[in-house]
């Protein structure tokens, strides 16, 4: 959710009731991210949280500034995701955050639970981003995770809707992270032909980057992104589409409208997007849907309390931005 994941759509989703969460590397610098924390604080007063992703980068960030950054905001939930996050774990929890890790596997599942994560977050194969090498969807991940581990987890990829929130639990999930259902939201601060693109895909038009290369991801299916696989296919390197899958031009998809300009992120799940509401309208939605499908098979589901103690309609962990 780079460029997507901003103090707007944060305090969004959490106004409505889920745990919205902030791209720490949105943010050019850890000093711009303090600020944007602040802003997220200004907007909200229901607990949100920061995702810190650490990825291979021939130059990259000062992961330990954000970090820090992101301490001394007084946040409280951070969710850490990619390369091994046992660092980032310890500073976190030494400081008395929570700490979701996302992941894409039972084995590093069960990694970030021994060093001592809250909370998985597991990415099945339908998933927008990087969804590891194994190429294992939900519905076989999501049990077998939650079978294995003591921890919460929650469901990634794949979900926009209340049939796939229902799915989640009954599959053993706490709840759910969804990130391409709030890119289509009024609130999300990309342009609105690329929330329209999206409405119109369908679950076909993406695609698979960088596999060659053992760093996979999924992206929206357009002009550069099929270049990319045309070229690795035929044995290229990252030199030679490093022009192409610049992260600059995948911002101005973004604040441009123009799809076919770069590579950006998209999960299989468009294909069941249809519209773009409110997060106030969406949220409650997706929790309502998911109540009534759960009710019919004869099972109860219960909201659970918030930090003021008052129970809200979702009856989910989270809902995530």
């Amino acid at each position: 959710m780079q460029w997507v994941a901003t103090s707007e759509l944060a305090a969004a989703v959490s106004n409505a009731g889920g745990l919205g969460i902030l791209s720490a590397l949105t943010q050019p610098s850890p000093e711009a991210l303090a600020r944007e924390i602040r802003r997220c604080f200004d907007q909200t007063d229901r607990p949100f949280g920061v995702n810190l992703t650490v990825l291979p980068a021939i130059n990259p960030p000062p992961y330990a500034e954000y970090r820090h950054a992101i301490i001394e905001s007084g946040v409280r939930v951070v969710e850490t995701a990619g390369g091994n996050p046992a660092e980032h774990v310890a500073a976190f929890k030494a400081a008395g955050i929570a700490v979701i890790h996302k992941c894409t596997s039972l084995r590093h599942a069960r990694k970030a639970e021994a060093i001592g994560a809250d909370i998985v977050s597991i990415d099945g194969f339908e998933c927008a981003g990087h969804p590891g090498e194994d190429d294992i969807t939900g519905l076989i991940l999501i049990p077998r995770v939650s079978a294995a581990l003591r921890i919460p987890v929650v469901a990634s990829g794949g979900i926009a809707d209340g049939r796939g929130l229902a799915a989640a639990l009954m599959l053993g999930a706490e709840g759910v992270s969804m990130g391409t259902r709030f890119m289509c939201s009024r609130e999300a601060p990309i342009h609105e032909a690329i929330k329209q693109r999206i409405v119109e895909a369908s679950e076909l038009e993406t695609e698979l980057i960088f596999r060659s290369l053992r760093n996979t991801s999924r992206v929206s299916s357009n002009r550069v992104s099929r270049e990319v696989v045309d070229v690795l296919a035929r044995g290229g390197q990252f030199e030679d589409v490093r022009h192409l899958v610049a992260g600059a031009r995948g911002r101005v998809v973004y604040a441009e409208g123009d799809p076919e300009w770069g590579i950006w992120t998209v999960g299989m799940v468009q294909g069941l997007i249809e519209d773009i509401p409110s997060c106030s309208d969406l949220v409650p939605r997706i929790a309502h849907e998911a109540r009534r499908l759960i009710g019919s098979f004869g099972f109860g589901v219960s909201a659970p309390d918030s930090a003021d103690g008052a129970r809200h309609s979702t009856p989910v962990a989270r809902l995530h931005s």
